[in-house]
């Protein structure tokens, strides 16, 4: 049996032009755009937008993973962009470090309080 392919996951956008022009210093490319939907990819990567004006920042609990085969080249380039590496507001960057379970997890927060989890592929 076969996994089905990935599929991004679905994300708010306050606003597309503002979304693109955050993740596309970060490699991310637009692969498909309408008036209520974004799709941005980078390689095998996906993120889907949906469009929400009034998505708050300060509350948004909006997440997900993004699983990398080098979560520290990811987090080079996201700091290259300009992310800051800070505790608070958005956009910004967390280092990767290893957790309690053994996985090496950073984390990126986007313009819409969006939390992106920056998870190490296991090796092999």
């Amino acid at each position: 049996m076969h996994a089905p392919p990935d599929l991004g996951p679905n994300l708010p956008s306050s606003d597309h032009d503002a979304t693109i022009a955050f993740y596309a210093p970060l490699g991310f490319e637009v692969g498909y755009r309408d008036d209520g939907w974004l799709i941005l990819g980078r390689g095998e990567l996906v993120l889907e937008f949906f469009h929400w004006p009034d998505v708050d920042p300060a509350t948004s609990g909006f997440s997900c993973c993004l699983r990398l085969d080098d979560v520290d080249a990811f987090y080079a380039v996201c700091r290259a962009a300009g992310l800051p590496e800070t505790t608070r507001g958005w956009p910004r960057i967390h280092p990767p470090r290893r957790e309690d379970s053994g996985m090496r997890i950073g984390a990126l927060i986007d313009p819409d309080g969006t939390l992106l989890r920056l998870v190490q592929n296991p090796a092999g």
